[in-house]
């Protein structure tokens, strides 16, 4: 098969020829349409997760998939051949990712894909999706609730907006001010990130806000302890010193669960993914380096095949 691959840390990955992955008991093996882009991809094959997860060589970035199952190991009943998947395929040891055309993952990782969204649509929920999902379900979000959420027009920050949006709750969103008409258009209230936020939010919620969100680290978190009514319900993704101020760090964990409701919530008509890139496998170079930028709005993807 082909994948993007990496031989040691701080390589830019290259397509090689890598031999078909081996199924296991519990295993699905995945023929890949489409990968999900992510930062967590890059700081992997620069070793900056190295402290976190093993790693063997060579090495296929990816946790973000989305294709059609090939053949499943002797335990799984969950799925069969031709069912069409999506995947967090986040494990403690990375070495078979999903820049691939073929992906070993989990059933306990999986769900069933979308039919309303494309197979790059696809690619790009689950990581992204699943943080949006779990961070608002860990301070519980509701119909009761104004909310703010920082970087709210990126990857994550948008999907948390939609999802928040369907549990009734009001939305105030940061972002520059070119993208305020995209969060607009998911169902939130623009501000302009920077100095100054705190009091831009309070112009529309003079109160406060209920909970707030996290996606992008610097000064979110110092901002969002002053517009809480509780510390407890600030939660960060990008700040792990939240904890120590009363609020909640955050990391993303697979979830068939999860991604079945992020699925259902797509097929509503409720949740949409939006992306901003499409790339060859081939230019996965290219791909670290439009995320590297960090000034994505909603995702990018990677077309297997």
């Amino acid at each position: 098969m082909k994948a993007a691959t990496i031989n040691a840390y701080g390589e830019t990955p290259r397509i090689t020829e890598q031999p078909e992955p081996k199924v296991g008991p519990d295993t699905v093996l995945v023929r890949t349409k489409a990968a999900g882009v992510n930062p967590v991809d890059w700081k992997i094959t620069e070793g900056y997760l190295g402290q976190l997860v093993y790693a063997d060589f060579p090495l296929v970035p990816g946790w973000d998939v989305a294709g059609v199952v090939e053949r499943v190991g002797v335990s799984v009943t969950e799925f069969a051949p031709g069912d069409e998947v999506i995947g967090y395929n986040r494990q403690d040891h990375v070495q078979n990712g999903t820049y691939a055309e073929l992906v070993p993952a989990p059933v306990r990782v999986l769900a069933r894909k979308p039919a309303s969204l494309s197979w790059q649509q696809a690619a790009g929920l689950p990581l992204a999706g699943l943080t949006a999902y779990q961070s608002l379900s860990a301070v519980q979000v509701g119909k009761s609730d104004t909310i703010l959420v920082n970087a709210a027009a990126g990857g994550v920050g948008s999907l948390a907006v939609q999802i928040a949006v369907a549990r009734g709750a009001r939305v105030i969103g940061t972002s520059s001010e070119a993208k305020h008409d995209y969060l607009r258009s998911l169902g939130a209230e623009p501000v302009a990130y920077g100095d100054g936020l705190v009091g831009r939010v309070r112009s529309l919620a003079p109160e406060g806000v209920d909970a707030a969100f996290d996606f992008v680290g610097g000064d979110a978190v110092a901002a969002s302890l002053e517009l809480v009514k509780s510390p407890a319900r600030v939660v960060s993704i990008a700040d792990h010193t939240v904890a120590e101020r009363g609020g909640r760090y955050l990391f993303v964990r697979p979830s068939s669960e999860d991604l079945t409701a992020l699925g259902e919530l797509a097929d509503a008509g409720k949740l949409t993914v939006h992306v901003e890139k499409e790339l060859p496998l081939a230019e996965v170079a290219e791909a670290f380096r439009i995320s590297q930028e960090g000034r994505t709005r909603g995702k990018i993807v990677l077309l297997v095949s």
